[in-house]
Parts: C-alpha cells; sequence; structure tokens
C-alpha cells in the first residue's frame, strides 16, 4: 500500500510534458546502411538482427536500425517505386517488407525486434514527399493540407525526393503526424538525414518538438555532418546524436586538398577533439557508424568488399569512438562478422569506456600521436589511450603527471589484451605505424 501510495504521489508531482531523458549513454546498435544500401530487406534485417541478438546483445548492444530507402518498391530502378499513406507520409514498400501494410507498417518488424529485447530504428530524409505535395494530400490529424507545409524551394542537395517542410504551423502538422504514426509502429530511433549540414535549424526543431509530443522515448540522430560547432549550444538541446563530420568510411587518410568526402581515420581526431566537450547524458557527438567487417551486398559507398581498415586500424577507430564517447553503430554485415572483429566488439573492458567514463579530453597531441584520458565511473582508475597516426613506430613516454594522473607507481591493466603490466611511474612503449594502446590506471 505505502509503495502504490508513494508511485501515485510521483506520478501526480511530475510536471506535465515532461519528457523521459533518451540515451543516457551512447547509444549501441548496427545500422544497415554500410553493407545494404538502400536495398536490405525484411529477411536481411531479420537475419541480422537475429545474429545481433545472439552475438552482440549481451555485451550492451542494444540498437538495430533500417536506413534509407525503405519506401521504395524498387530502389535499383530509375522508377523506384514510392509507398505513401493517404496523407502523405511514407510506408514501408511490402514487396521488401512483407509483414507491413498500410495499417500497421513497420508495427510487425518492431514488434519482433522488441521481442529479442532490442530497439528499433528508422532512417529518413527530412522534409516532405514531392508526390504528398503534387497532390496536396491532407495531412493527418490538422486542418492542413502538403503543399502548405512544402518549401518547394528547398531541395537536399543529394536527394531529391522530398521538399524541405516551413516553419509554420502546417510544417509542425506534417512532423508531427509522421512522428505519430512512427512512434505508433514502435520507433525507439529516427535518423533524420540531410538536416545538420548544413543546419536547418527551424525543421531540427520541429522534429524534436513532435517526437516529445508522442512521448515515447526515441533518439533523434541528426545527419550528416559537419555539424557547425557554432550550433552546439542548440544541438545539445535538440537531439540525442549528431553527426560531426561526413560520411566515415573505411579511408585511413585522404589528401588535405580533397573534399571532406569521404571521411578517414586520422581526420576525425581533431574534429572529436573539439566536439568533446559538448558530451554527455542525451546529447553525443557522432563520428558515425563503423565501416568494419564484411561490407556487401550492396554498400553505401562503392563495391562489396571487406573493410580495407586494417586489425590495427580497427582497433583504433574503436578505442577513438570510445575513448570519445561516440555512439557505437556497427555497419557491417553481421551475417558474415568474422571472430576476430566480433571479438573486439564484445570487449567489455574497451567498451565500459564508451558507456562509464567521464572528463574524456585529449590531453596531448603531435602531428604524430594523440593521448586521450578519461575518468572511470564503473572500475577504479584512469582510462589512457594513445595513439600513433604516423606510418612509422613512435616511442611514446610521459610520467602520471603529464597525464593529469597523481604520481606514484599505478597499476597499469591493458584493456585490449585484458593483462595487468603491473605497477608503474608512468607510461614508456613503442607503438607500430597505425596502432593504439587503451589502459586503465588504477
Amino acid at each position: 500500500m505505502r509503495r502504490s501510495v508513494l508511485m501515485l504521489t510521483l506520478i501526480v508531482l511530475l510536471p506535465l510534458g515532461v519528457y523521459p531523458q533518451v540515451a543516457t549513454r551512447p547509444p549501441m546498435g548496427w545500422n544497415s546502411w554500410d553493407s545494404y544500401g538502400m536495398t536490405i530487406t525484411e529477411a536481411e534485417f531479420k537475419q541480422n538482427v537475429g545474429w545481433f541478438h545472439a552475438h552482440l546483445q549481451p555485451s550492451g548492444w542494444q540498437y538495430v536500425v533500417i536506413d534509407e530507402g525503405w519506401y521504395l518498391a524498387s530502389p535499383n530502378k530509375a522508377d523506384q517505386g514510392y509507398t505513401l499513406d493517404a496523407n502523405g507520409r511514407y510506408i514501408p514498400a511490402v514487396n521488401r517488407f512483407p509483414s507491413a501494410d498500410r495499417d500497421r507498417g513497420f508495427k510487425p518488424v518492431a514488434d519482433y525486434v522488441h521481442s529479442l529485447g532490442l530497439k528499433f530504428g528508422i532512417h529518413i530524409i527530412r522534409g516532405i514527399p514531392k508526390e504528398a505535395v503534387a497532390r496536396n494530400l491532407p495531412i493527418a490529424g490538422s486542418k492542413y493540407r502538403a503543399a502548405e507545409a512544402a518549401d518547394t524551394s528547398d531541395t537536399c542537395r543529394w536527394n531529391h525526393d522530398n521538399y524541405g517542410v516551413r516553419d509554420n504551423a502546417a510544417g509542425q502538422a506534417y512532423y508531427d503526424s509522421i512522428a505519430r504514426l512512427y512512434a505508433g509502429w514502435g520507433v525507439d530511433f529516427v535518423k533524420v538525414d540531410c538536416i545538420s549540414q548544413p543546419y536547418k535549424l527551424g525543421e531540427i526543431r520541429m522534429v524534436n518538438r513532435a517526437l516529445k509530443k508522442t512521448g515515447r522515448p526515441i533518439v533523434l540522430s541528426l545527419s550528416p555532418g559537419p555539424t557547425p560547432l557554432a550550433e552546439a549550444s542548440d544541438v545539445v538541446q535538440q537531439a540525442q546524436m549528431w553527426r560531426i563530420s561526413d560520411d566515415f568510411w573505411d579511408v585511413w587518410n585522404r589528401d588535405e586538398t580533397s573534399s571532406d568526402f569521404p571521411q578517414s581515420v586520422v581526420h576525425q581526431f581533431p574534429l572529436l577533439a573539439q566536439w568533446e566537450r559538448y558530451a554527455g547524458p542525451g546529447h553525443w557527438p557522432d563520428a558515425d557508424m563503423l565501416p568494419i567487417g564484411w561490407l556487401g551486398p550492396e554498400p553505401g559507398y562503392q563495391q562489396p568488399r571487406p573493410s580495407r581498415l586494417t586489425a590495427d586500424e580497427t582497433r583504433m577507430v574503436l578505442t577513438l569512438w570510445s575513448i570519445a564517447r561516440s555512439p557505437l553503430i556497427l555497419g557491417a554485415n553481421l551475417t558474415r562478422l568474422d571472430s576476430a572483429t566480433e571479438a573486439m566488439l564484445t570487449n567489455r573492458e574497451v567498451l565500459a569506456v564508451d558507456q562509464n567514463s567521464t572528463d574524456n579530453q585529449a590531453r596531448l597531441h603531435t602531428a604524430t600521436t594523440w593521448v586521450w584520458t578519461a575518468r572511470a565511473t564503473s572500475a577504479k582508475g584512469d582510462y589512457v589511450a594513445l595513439f600513433n597516426v604516423s606510418d612509422a613506430p613512435t616511442d611514446l613516454q610521459y610520467t602520471w603527471q603529464d597525464l593529469g594522473i597523481p604520481s606514484g607507481r599505478h597499476m597499469v591493466r591493458d584493456l585490449w589484451l585484458h593483462t595487468k603490466l603491473g605497477r608503474t611511474d608512468g607510461i614508456k612503449l613503442t607503438l607500430a605505424p597505425h596502432a593504439s594502446a587503451l589502459y586503465r590506471v588504477e
């Protein structure tokens, strides 16, 4: 009886309109884009989800996300075959997702994901479908129609399916309508593309507002980057994840004179260092998906292939993403994941750095090396990550004071090797080219 009264009191005292905090830790999951592009089917998705459930979920991985094009009946043809409902909202193409229909949408797929204790996500392009505007379809739950919401002068520079949405009552009504639809399907994660570079402030705020109105805790992920650093104070209020770079792929380095696409390993270091102070519960700078393992049969960039990142480079990426507390979203075809990569992804000591640390910072760096530190929150001590981004072996030596750790002899544990290295008064090691190390110092 006392417990019931207490719970009732808490409910009464909770202010109306309070939205539960989402993503108190960096989300960990899988996304279909890096391996399937716009082509994934329900059967392929479930094969990956089944593997994810058996192999990754026990280590804390949680989200599974269908990326771009789930509403296209023929994604590889000139006539892609858009599927919309009577209110101008995209719905799953039933030839690719046979359990979906106009009434239930992705709910059967989401129910399957939830039955495994996982969370379900989808990708959308910002805006309103051009077809909905051409037909001036009604906006569900409102007095408005599509033409009143659309900004026909605004389209995504690399995807022309939609018009932008006006920052007006009709525009908000449209975003409210799709948010209600997705919440009804059981969606837990929405990746909104073509919205953070350039920074579409009006649409970002409308999407955030719409998701909160549903009352369902839904992670909002903004893409692609680089999100302007000047918008940091706003984006931490609007989204749980936002991309800090253009698309990251299996590229070690790129010519400084080339474009920002694709983003490379070497170029993620300074961006993560700039964004680190904005990371915290409910708002995480996103270094992008992890293009490791097998990328195919229809990768979002170039031809099917095993990731071009070496084992050392893959470990460096996982170390950097973890010490910087980036979301960890895997892009591999899980049905072909090799055991060595699986072992990296299920190293719970490394994952704890991403999930349970604070005061993360790039403490020291040169043209060839980076040193990152953080404080452990689920274990004793401090974390130290060291990186050699050069093409030659590098000797590194630091006292504890150099790294912001009290002087003395401390026990050092190698988190990748799961071994204690003994008590020392600092760190001294040689790193191979493109190699890294991750320690806990007690």
